[in-house]
């Protein structure tokens, strides 16, 4: 039996690691598991003064990391911001910190919560750093002291979901931090397994200094790969000959219930009315099923992604109604005691529009939906109920694949395809890596399991290209705004603003690819000079002589394509001329002979006359069949009742129009439209070429074809140059045109390194949102003074409300100053789009009406239920949770307009208690 006892050598070389990184000891003897060569590798990075970035699988560990960065902080009693994309990963990485450390050592600081900012360790979203650090660097701005004592006393800032800056809409953030942050500060980035993370760790190194990169491509617990054919659960993959392949049985199978599908679509050569559209008549499993096939398997608890809000209610709903219970009463106590924690707070009066009594019902039957849609309270409470293993099914959006830690057993996919917010798209190979890394506990199961169900249409060997892709390059979204672009001028000035922006990840990537595309550029030189030597002639200058044979071929395809385009309107012109009985001639293919109109064309846009030809063939013809314009040969009377439908209906028609003796011509080559002389450009440019000296040249075809392959490769050559032009110091062109665009508006003054901030300006660098220019816009003109804390409320909806679709009823408003103010407001947009379509810059976002009415109900005392009837009357989807989300974001932008426009001025105190008026009941409950 083999000893346990470590080897000397071995023993010697833990205690010297013991020795060398004392604090790393400490901190992993309290860890109830052992560290990861990978985590113990960037824990020793950090611990001997480098930054980290650390690339892995979900549900790896990556956020021990983090942890001993806050291990490192308080042992040093230095401070430590823990960053995150999302407020709930922000609330959960509290609460764990808070388990471990305290509450008086831990604070939070959203756009929600502010508890303990001034804490050694304070997690946040990443806005909130960065929104401090441009505080630090305004002497005028709110809390400058505080944030610049915080930024100096900090050792490290961990950023979970640093991939997170991809991120089209918020990534920029991400960037704006790691270039800002004070040089002392040691930055731990958490990522998801990317390819290139050499890339992204190189740029840290540039930026950041000394960067340590460490990826683990591992999973901790290993993805089992399925498919749910009916009730019937497959093995994606197969072994067969010592490799991975899709499951011949599997691929079997599917093909003849699709088969049997397209079958049962079709009825006596058409589409049977009960099949659903595109479909046959098989339908995937139902969702209880699958859920009780995996509770069968012992697959739970599992989470099932479904894209759709209504689909994750609807899902909840079916389960319940179908008696589906996977709790003990025990378990039905405890989740009641939670739910009490998480919800006593809210309002009596609103339990019953919020949904809560069925929701609670559910989650006593460990049954739960999670989205965006819901209120924060119910899906924290969803969120520890599914950690704490007591609600073992979810039907979630994909948001929780966000970095929430929602681990599960399985994960389930209902579909391959989502809806991005504009059309419906297949999931990537990086989606459906993200979604279903969520499977596999760490410390709990010994494997993680998805599963995608079968429906017609869905191919295993997609799933199966999906499931082993492991291309997942991390691109910078990086861009400067206006907010970013004022601040960038107030700390740094005109000339490092730029060289700040020079130096992002964007740019970064940007240059990088400019390296390739100047090697293209220099061999296509090389290649160049090579043809031009190969096209030299002794008689004189090649290359202008191969100049005017392309100008002759340009001009014949000039010449060609108005011909072209004169044809098709004489041959439609005379199309829509014909009438019934009129006999024409087709020119040629099967339909070649005469025929006569039976109908009229209907459309003089498209003419398509109905005709009969004496072959018995009926059908309409367009301008396609016909190289010239139609001429009508003869007329023909038409019987009364005659159907061309019928093959004696044609018969006796053929016959007719062959007794009429109308005889159809034979064809003719056409003239050339030019007539006896040709086009004068060309005779002028044939001239030049017959004296030119080349023309006389023995090779000269050889030096010709020489000369095409020049032409086509400098054609190319100068497409890659415009390429690097536009590529080369792109962000920096793009951050002096929105200074141009705010000079000329009056936030900025001067020009080059004596360009200043203004006070209008000041007040720009204090407002952050999509559409912060158009806010400073509107408090500069005045255009919200005078109204009432509800009607500014309802005002100020439009800047930060988006309907959820493009065909969203037309809103209903308040009538008077609320009206009156958000034409203004319109009308200010509309004159700002224009000054940035001027200026090539992203536009603003049209101001969006459709929540001025309930936020204005709300602002002036109406309870949730009147307010969420009103919308339903207007035609407006408005759920619970999407009306406390969008009026938090109401009540954020109010609270910045009332310390921008300052309290003492009218429009300050009313953005003030309009703020205290939305900030009730749900709005306001957990919010710290």
């Amino acid at each position: 039996m083999a000893s346990s006892t470590p080897a000397p050598a071995e023993a010697y070389a833990a205690a010297r690691a013991r020795a060398a990184h004392p604090r790393l000891t400490e901190f992993a003897g309290a860890l109830p598991f052992g560290l990861d060569d990978f985590q113990r590798q960037a824990c020793v990075a950090l611990d001997e003064g480098h930054g980290v970035l650390v690339c892995a699988p979900t549900g790896a560990g990556k956020t021990v990391v983090g942890e001993f960065a806050v291990h490192l902080a308080l042992a040093e009693g230095r401070k430590c911001f823990y960053t995150t994309p999302i407020k709930a990963l922000s609330n959960q990485k509290y609460a764990d910190l808070v388990e471990r450390h305290g509450a008086g050592a831990v604070g939070l600081l959203t756009g929600d919560s502010s508890i303990n900012g001034d804490a050694q360790v304070v997690v946040m979203t990443t806005e909130v750093l960065r929104n401090m650090i441009y505080a630090e660097g305004s002497p005028a701005g709110p809390g400058s002291g505080r944030a610049s004592r915080n930024l100096d006393e900090l050792g490290y800032v961990v950023m979970d979901e640093v991939h997170y800056l991809a991120d089209r809409f918020r990534g920029a953030v991400w960037e704006e931090v790691i270039l800002q942050l004070p040089a002392h500060v040691a930055i731990v980035g958490l990522s998801a397994t990317v390819s290139n993370a050499e890339e992204f760790g190189d740029w840290l190194v540039a930026v950041r200094g000394d960067t340590t990169v460490v990826v683990d491509e591992v999973r901790p617990v290993p993805l089992w790969q399925h498919m749910m054919v009916g009730n019937r659960m497959y093995d994606l993959f197969a072994e067969q000959a010592g490799e991975l392949k899709v499951d011949p049985e599997l691929l079997r199978q599917t093909r003849e219930l699709t088969r049997q599908d397209q079958m049962a679509g079709w009825v006596n050569g058409r589409r049977g009315r009960g099949a659903p559209r595109g479909k046959g008549g098989i339908r995937p499993p139902s969702r209880v099923t699958v859920i009780d096939r995996l509770d069968r398997a012992a697959l739970l608890p599992a989470i099932t992604f479904v894209f759709s809000r209504a689909g994750c209610d609807a899902a909840v709903g079916q389960c319940v109604r179908a008696g589906l219970k996977l709790t003990t009463d025990a378990e039905v106590t405890e989740i009641r005691r939670i739910v009490e924690r998480h919800t006593g707070d809210l309002p009596q009066a609103d339990l019953g529009v919020l949904g809560y009594w069925e929701w609670r019902e559910a989650l006593e039957r460990g049954i739960a939906a999670h989205h965006a849609g819901m209120l924060p309270a119910f899906k924290e409470t969803v969120e520890e109920l599914f950690v704490s293993g007591l609600v073992r099914c979810v039907f979630a959006t994909e948001t929780l694949a966000l970095g929430i830690n929602m681990p599960a057993r399985t994960v389930v996919l209902e579909r391959l395809v989502k809806y991005n917010g504009e059309a419906h798209v297949d999931l990537t190979p990086g989606e459906y890596t993200q979604l279903t890394g969520r499977a596999g506990r760490r410390g709990i199961d010994v494997e993680g399991h998805a599963v995608v169900v079968w429906a017609p249409g869905v191919d295993p060997e997609q799933v199966a290209g999906l499931a082993s892709t492991r291309t997942y390059p991390l691109r910078s979204s990086f861009h400067a705004d206006y907010n970013m672009t004022i601040n960038l001028v107030e700390r740094l000035g005109v000339e490092q603003g730029r060289e700040l922006l020079e130096q992002s990840f964007g740019q970064f990537q940007a240059d990088r690819s400019v390296v390739g595309l100047a090697r293209r550029i220099e061999r296509n030189s090389e290649a160049l000079a090579g043809y031009a030597e190969s096209m030299t002639c002794h008689l004189g200058d090649f290359a202008e002589y191969a100049r005017l044979r392309a100008q002759v071929t340009e001009r014949e395809k000039t010449l060609r394509r108005q011909g072209s385009s004169e044809r098709r309107t004489e041959v439609g012109e005379s199309l829509a001329a014909l009438k019934a009985g009129d006999v024409i001639a087709v020119p040629g293919g099967k339909r070649a002979g005469l025929a006569v109109v039976l109908e009229a064309a209907r459309d003089a846009e498209d003419p398509r006359p109905l005709v009969l030809t004496e072959e018995r063939w009926a059908g309409r013809l367009s301008s396609a069949d016909f190289p010239v314009a139609v001429e009508t040969l003869g007329r023909m009377r038409l019987p009364r009742h005659m159907d061309h439908r019928t093959p004696r209906g044609r018969r006796d028609l053929a016959s007719s129009l062959r007794n009429t003796g109308i005889v159809a011509p034979t064809p003719q080559r056409r003239r050339n439209r030019g007539g006896a002389g040709e086009d004068a450009e060309i005779a002028a440019l044939r001239r030049a070429l017959r004296s030119h000296p080349c023309h006389g040249c023995d090779d000269r075809e050889a030096h010709a074809r020489w000369a095409e392959r020049h032409a086509r490769l400098e054609r190319e050559t100068e497409q890659l140059r415009q390429k690097v032009r536009a590529t080369t110091h792109s962000l920096a062109r793009g951050f002096d045109r929105i200074r141009a665009l705010l000079t000329e508006r009056g936030y900025l003054s001067g020009s080059g390194e004596d360009t200043e901030v203004t006070e209008h300006g000041r007040r720009l660098a204090r407002i952050w949102g999509e559409s912060d220019l158009l806010a400073a816009e509107c408090l500069r003109h005045g255009v919200w003074e005078g109204l009432e804390p509800d009607e500014l409320a309802a005002v100020a909806s439009a800047l930060v409300y988006e309907s959820r679709r493009d065909n969203a009823p037309v809103p209903r408003l308040p009538q008077g100053a609320v009206t009156e103010a958000l034409a203004e407001t319109v009308r200010i947009w509309s004159e700002l789009e224009q000054d940035e379509r001027r200026h090539r810059i992203d536009r603003t976002r049209e101001p969006d009406l459709g929540f001025a009415w309930p936020i204005h109900r709300w602002a002036r005392g109406e309870s949730l239920a009147q307010v969420l009837e009103a919308a339903a009357r207007n035609g407006q989807e408005l759920s619970a949770g999407d009306f406390v989300r969008w009026a938090r974001q109401v009540l954020d932008l109010l609270e910045q307009l009332a310390s921008v426009a300052d309290r003492s001025t009218p429009v300050g105190r009313a953005a003030a208690r309009a703020a205290r008026e939305v900030r009730r009941g749900v709005v306001a409950a957990g919010i710290g």
